[in-house]
């Protein structure tokens, strides 16, 4: 640090700033700043050197050149063990720069406000990411803080070294300060590729742009560190921006059944309900209520139910909330409460209660699915049920009932939410069985089987993938089950059509599979 210390400050975020410039007025340093900055400083009662008298230069184009200057960022990136640094500075009349203090234009909070083009537009900062990254790029001589969050540490180090910031405080404030950069011009880089290319869903250099919602108590095990991060434009409802109501904090697993769960209940724009256990639908259901569909729902694996993640796409009334406290379950996800209902379900102390508005509205997946493998990310749009398969093609001699049908489509909503290879048995639009993440189809379709316990007589059956053989309809037809719904697309698919001929089953096909590993 150089003996007459220097600050430069320009933030968008006033807060803490005073406690921040009369700790650098007791440690001598000179304040320099700009605009609205400079007001609240001198509010502060602290002496401020406005950024145009060190220029030389009044900010200009409605303040979108105010600190983009040679006397500015000579002063921030001159290494000081550089005497012709040193000279060039001595001889053009530049002061040297210590501290930089910046805080960037508010552009997610504008775009979330919803503000006109132009506005978000003026929102995009450009002196603030160039003073940061230059100060960043300087750590060697000068300290770059970029949050009001860092300010007491700053003061505290401060106090500690009788007004000098540290080479490990730096260092560890450079990288803070480009990881801030990088998220801020992710966020703007989402905003405008959403609103002026929609069209190009796989960039050639693709960021992504999340910010740390919480610390998780471990990830799906004990032994694993964990925490959540939320997109800065979120459009769908997503746990992440559920508000917890009750209970303890969420797990890294509750957070995975819980977004596939909410998923399910929104294939429906029925009253619908969704038991989630790792992962894997253990009951899902449709009714005229959404008492009546948690219980139908539920009653699909009473035994896998224990411990469940429950979402419902109506407002829980205290019927649906009795229904909840029946049974051991770590989450319920609802729209909203009524409020006996939530007071039933506060009577279990840890049960987290999440209100995610949005869930009762019906709508298709929209956006991208990330998958991360090692060294890499496989990107792809998300599964969503497509208007080809409003044509289902029925292959079968027999030919579905209007019942039979509703079940079919309701089966085959529920299907894609379940792991590979997946089997679900429905009657009365609710599962009665499900089988999944097999390596052989037939075991899917056996475990399903032995989950309904007999309620397969008389069902349907939806596979996310092709029968491969007969022996598949074989079994689904010894066990009573009535119709199937699947892609098609099998070599022997003549096979798979001929022995539901003989057995006397539907057969759909759909023309779309929906695996999901």
């Amino acid at each position: 640090m150089t003996a007459r210390k220097r600050a430069l400050i320009s933030v968008s975020d006033k807060t803490g700033l005073a406690t921040l410039v009369k700790a650098l007025k007791k440690h001598n340093f000179e304040i320099i700043s700009t605009g609205g900055t400079a007001k609240a400083i001198e509010k502060a009662g602290v002496k401020v050197t406005p950024v145009e008298k060190v220029t030389e230069f009044k900010e200009m184009l409605d303040g979108r050149v105010k600190t983009l200057h040679p006397k500015i960022h000579a002063g921030i990136l001159a290494l000081r063990d550089s005497r012709k640094h040193m000279k060039q500075l001595k001889e053009a009349n530049i002061m040297a720069i210590d501290l930089v203090v910046v805080n960037l234009y508010p552009f997610r909070q504008t775009v979330a406000g919803n503000a006109p083009l132009d506005e978000i537009i003026e929102n995009i900062d450009i002196g603030g990411p160039t003073l940061i990254r230059a100060a960043a790029k300087n750590f060697q001589d000068v300290a770059i803080v970029v949050k009001p969050a860092q300010y007491k540490p700053l003061i505290e180090e401060l106090a500690k070294n009788k007004g000098v910031i540290s080479m490990k405080t730096r260092r560890l404030f450079a990288a803070k300060a480009f990881e801030h950069t990088a998220y801020y011009d992710t966020t703007v880089n989402a905003f405008l590729h959403q609103k002026f290319n929609p069209g190009e869903l796989f960039p050639a250099d693709f960021s992504m742009n999340y910010r740390k919602v919480m610390d998780l108590r471990y990830g799906e095990n004990p032994h694993q560190k964990a925490a959540l991060y939320k997109e800065s434009f979120v459009r769908n409802p997503s746990v992440a921006k559920a508000k917890v109501l009750n209970g303890k904090p969420l797990s890294f697993n509750n957070i995975i059944d819980g977004n596939d769960a909410v998923a399910v209940v929104q294939e429906f724009p029925e009253p619908a309900a969704c038991l989630i256990k790792h992962n894997n639908a253990c009951g899902a259901a449709v009714a005229a209520s959404i008492s009546e569909a948690l219980e139908k729902g539920h009653q699909c694996d009473t035994k896998s139910a224990f411990g469940s993640v429950i979402a419902i796409n109506r407002k829980c009334n205290l019927e649906t909330a009795k229904k909840v406290t029946s049974f051991f379950n770590e989450v319920v996800i609802a729209p909203e409460y009524e409020m006996d209902a939530l007071a039933e379900l506060k009577r279990k102390k840890n049960l987290r209660i999440l209100k995610l508005p949005g869930i009762d509205q019906h709508s298709p997946a929209e956006g991208l699915d990330y998958k991360k493998v090692e060294g890499a990310l496989l990107v792809q749009t998300k599964d969503e049920i497509t208007e080809e398969e409003a044509g289902l093609n029925v292959v079968s001699e027999k030919k579905p009932s209007k019942e039979q049908m509703k079940d079919l489509l309701f089966a085959w909503r529920v299907v894609k939410h379940i792991k590979s290879n997946a089997i679900v048995l429905a009657k009365n639009q609710a599962t009665v069985g499900i089988g999944a993440g097999q390596m052989a189809r037939v075991d899917s379709v056996e475990i399903a089987v032995n989950k309904a316990g007999g309620k397969e007589r008389g069902s349907v059956l939806a596979s996310d993938g092709f029968f491969p053989f007969r022996d598949n309809v074989d079994l689904a037809a010894e066990k009573g089950i009535v119709a199937i719904i699947e892609p098609g697309g099998s070599i022997r698919d003549k096979e798979i059509i001929d022995a539901s001929n003989e057995k006397g089953i539907v057969l759909v096909f759909t023309g779309v599979r929906h695996f999901k590993h």
